[in-house]
């Protein structure tokens, strides 16, 4: 194929938004449930956590046959957490109250606020990115300067924020990294939250001058534990939050199953097949697992690193063998594991690489001399740490 039609036939996009992901799936869920929503949501809160979590293998079926929809439809499971977590998350959205999720890095957060937004009310566009630079327009207003130079404050030149616009749809506004925002920043949700209005002063006098939320409007944040002190949360803008902290996946073969499914889409994106032998991403998975509890599977004690091991950092790792495993074949895929792990282990402290080297001869030896002939070349590659 000529190099010209290989690049006239890559996708427009890397990746699409939830909602035109599970495009079929929430239509589907808005017609398999039709029992009372609260005002502004897609679907009820009961097919929200369906969605979510998934329809447990069962294949729902709809009460009516349409051209549109199949008549019954498996709902796959995309966050793999407490099911007890995302029925509290929706009963708190459901009751328009401000939703905090907050964990470690890498534990889906910003995945599941996604999710949630775009299952209640069909988009998770309305977002913020929370950073030091961030400032009170992006949760506020702004103004087209042509227009304000022009005419002068009017409802024309407002340029509304994610949060403005949520506001008057009656939709989800997303705020990512909220303590990477200053204080004073942070203090615009205030009296978001409580009044459910925004005032504009520099409409005063004008119909304009007050922007009430329609219902439904409601705001999802989420903040790393890593994070905390950067920029302390108020007592007050705590107030008008429910927290709901996510957890590291509990389960060994869930994570592995989720490490597995995330890095075979992500190789697919990069025009491959993912071809991993199972045995590597079980060692993988292990290894994180380890290290981010400080103790192995057999209760052995393991010396945890600064930085996160999270399973998004296993999924990267997971894509790297598979991309390499594609593109530069040749070699045994857990060859390139100690290389990357050291490479994940060095970010935040040069010392972790002590800690990943008491890994290796610790559970690592203790699991080769106990005969797994994996484990014995995980050992064997030890030279690779250095």
């Amino acid at each position: 194929m000529p190099l010209t039609d290989t690049v006239t036939a890559l996708p427009a996009r890397q990746t699409l938004p939830a909602e035109e992901r599970f495009a079929t799936e929430l239509a589907f869920l808005a017609a398999h449930d039709d029992g009372p929503r609260p005002p502004g949501w897609l679907l009820t809160p009961r097919a929200v956590i369906t969605f979510v979590c998934g329809s447990g293998g069962e294949a729902l079926k709809l009460p009516e046959a349409t051209e549109q929809l199949p008549d019954e439809l498996v709902i796959a499971p995309k966050f793999v957490g407490e099911r007890a977590l995302v029925e509290r998350c929706v009963v708190t959205l459901a009751g328009e109250r401000g939703l905090l999720l907050v964990g470690e890095p890498g534990t889906a957060k910003s995945m599941l606020s996604e999710l949630l937004s775009t299952a209640v009310c069909g988009t998770s566009a309305l977002t913020v990115q929370g950073t030091a630079g961030t400032t009170e327009d992006a949760l506020r207003y702004g103004w087209n300067y042509a227009l304000l130079l022009a005419q002068g404050p009017t409802p024309q030149a407002l340029v509304d924020s994610p949060v403005l616009a949520a506001m008057r749809a009656g939709k989800v506004a997303r705020i990512e990294e909220i303590t990477r925002c200053l204080p004073e920043v942070q203090d615009a949700l205030v009296s978001i939250l409580s009044d459910r209005r925004m005032s504009v002063p520099e409409l005063s006098g004008s119909d304009d001058a007050q922007v009430a939320a329609a219902p439904g409007f409601t705001v999802i944040a989420t903040a790393n534990l890593r994070d905390r002190g950067v920029s302390e949360m108020s007592a007050a803008l705590k107030r008008r939050f429910n927290f709901e902290t996510v957890h590291p996946i509990a389960d060994v073969e869930a994570e592995t199953e989720l490490v597995k499914r995330q890095a075979t889409a992500a190789v697919a994106r990069a025009g491959a097949a993912f071809d991993v032998d199972d045995a590597v991403l079980d060692v993988l998975v292990t290894v994180f697992r380890d290290l981010r509890a400080g103790r192995s599977a057999e209760g052995w004690d393991v010396e945890r690193p600064g930085t996160v091991m999270s399973t998004a950092e296993a999924v990267q790792v997971a894509v790297s063998l598979g991309v390499a495993a594609a593109y530069l074949p040749g070699g045994d895929s857990l060859d390139l594991v100690p290389g990357h792990l050291l490479g994940v282990v060095r970010k935040d402290d040069p010392s972790d690489h002590a800690r990943l080297l008491g890994y290796w001869d610790g559970p690592v030896r203790r699991r080769a001399e106990d005969g797994s002939a994996t484990w014995r070349r995980l050992w064997d590659l030890r030279e690779n740490l250095r």
